[in-house]
């Protein structure tokens, strides 16, 4: 008996080892065809990582943003910036490269001006916000009314009539706070409000209000709308909590012109035996007209087209296109990533991508990346981070951060992705005269150029079509 226990036993352990090992190999089997992109992998990592290949980045980075800064839709600024890309995208031997008409907002900041009157006068450091309307010559002069969310607003709509309703909102998270930002006007407006003020959208400052656009609804209004600093925000709402009385002169001269024309800039690396199926890769060329948009979103632009140029310097060749993009006019109307689903739509070539990739969260220490498709695409692209995990870059999860461009392609089924980088400081900056390029590491934007060449690369080239929701 005590032998027929032992015999027992050790079968179980067999069949467990057995199994063990099949469940490996299974494992490995699945993640096998990645492996296969090994020796791809390194040399995109050793190429983003190279010396030279950081300097010749980092110079052009720079020299997008230092002699292109301002790029708001509609400048000439942002049309000489999408001329210089095209020049350079040429030079580097893209495969055709072309510029395509788009139609943009065209709102314009011009002079303006805060002034505190309370218990002694207090110019502030503001900026108006984008679409907002202006005021009259003269400005808007009353009293405020310091809220601290919608509800309370609504709680003290019969004190709102006349006044600036200044919006005194901490933040916690991007997506929750910008909400503020996007309605604030017109539910100020609704009450009766004058004009409103913005508590910055950002978890830190020194003094530096955050520029962002702005939505009117059609039931309301139009109010002129800015941004203030944390540091005034949080002092009118101590003047009065202690019941002092405190008007703000506001001059605006904002305004709306007619739609002006902008450009998508494209280049190609053609693909080796499937070109009419498309990676898609970008980032937007447009910024906002303070700071010189770095971050936000040059880095982006450069770091996918780095990724490409490295390609291209290597002599590698995916099976499929991989297009890269500048998309213009993110930040206030979306209309480039519009018009290159439009475009796409009407020549066909829709249901011919793979993917479309964007980043547009900073270039910052990478370490992941979102995704958003099928959950059979995404048990396909896990195995890619055993390529990308030797410089940290280690997850992959559901749902994309920095999108915006490629919106309109996910909604319509597209799988889509964007890369995780380390935000802490993102959001010190976003929308600033603060974003320049000293806020950057050149180590940083060459580790997200090797993930993002390594992921694009091996999407590109795999033999598998990404199934959409409707396959």
């Amino acid at each position: 008996m005590h032998i027929t226990k032992i015999v027992a036993s050790v079968l179980i352990l067999m069949i467990a080892a057995c199994f063990w090992q099949a469940c490996t190999t299974n494992e490995q089997a699945d993640a096998g065809w990645a492996e296969e992109y090994r020796a791809t992998a390194n040399e995109l990592i050793e190429a983003a990582l190279d010396p030279e290949n950081i300097d010749f980045m980092w110079d052009r980075l720079a020299y997008l943003t230092d002699y292109y800064p301002k790029r708001l839709s509609g400048s000439q600024m942002l049309e000489d910036a999408i001329d210089w890309m095209y020049d350079e995208m040429t030079a580097d031997g893209f495969d055709n490269v072309f510029k395509k008409e788009v139609m943009v907002p065209h709102w314009v900041r011009n002079e303006e001006s805060a002034v505190m009157y309370g218990p002694y006068r207090k110019e502030m450091r503001m900026l108006g916000l984008g679409s907002s309307v202006g005021t009259s010559p003269e400005g808007i002069r009353a009293e405020v009314l310091v809220v601290g969310s919608f509800e309370e607003l609504q709680e003290r709509a019969d004190e709102a009539e006349g006044k600036i309703v200044v919006w005194n909102v901490p933040f916690t998270t991007y997506g929750e706070t910008v909400q503020y930002r996007v309605r604030g006007a017109s539910e100020a407006s609704r009450v009766g409000a004058k004009a409103s003020l913005l508590r910055s959208v950002a978890p830190f400052s020194m003094q530096t209000p955050h520029t962002g656009n702005i939505r009117y609804d059609d039931d309301v209004e139009p109010i002129p709308f800015a941004a203030i600093t944390l540091e005034d925000s949080e002092l009118m709402q101590r003047f009065q909590d202690r019941g002092e009385k405190i008007e703000v002169h506001l001059t605006m001269g904002a305004e709306m012109l007619p739609d002006a024309l902008s450009h998508n800039i494209i280049g190609e690396l053609r693909g080796s035996e499937k070109p009419e199926e498309i990676v898609v890769i970008g980032g937007h060329i447009d910024s906002w007209d303070v700071g010189h948009g770095v971050m936000d979103d040059a880095g982006g632009v450069v770091a996918t087209w780095e990724a490409v140029r490295l390609m291209k310097q290597l002599g590698l060749q995916p099976k499929r296109t991989i297009r890269v993009v500048g998309w213009t006019n993110e930040e206030n109307g979306v209309r480039g990533g519009l018009a290159y689903r439009d475009m796409i739509m009407e020549d066909g070539s829709f249901r011919n991508h793979q993917m479309a990739y964007e980043i547009d969260f900073g270039v910052f220490e990478p370490f992941g990346f979102g995704f958003t498709g099928t959950d059979e695409a995404f048990e396909m692209l896990k195995p890619i981070l055993n390529l990308t995990s030797e410089i940290g870059v280690t997850e992959l999860r559901t749902g994309s951060s920095g999108t915006v461009d490629i919106g309109p392609l996910m909604r319509e089924g597209m799988p889509g992705m964007g890369i995780d980088t380390d935000t802490e400081k993102y959001f010190w900056y976003h929308h600033t005269d603060a974003d320049t390029m000293d806020k950057q590491n050149p180590e940083d934007i060459a580790k997200v150029i090797a993930a993002t060449a390594i992921m694009i690369y091996v999407v590109a080239d795999m033999e598998e079509r990404l199934p959409w929701p409707q396959d």
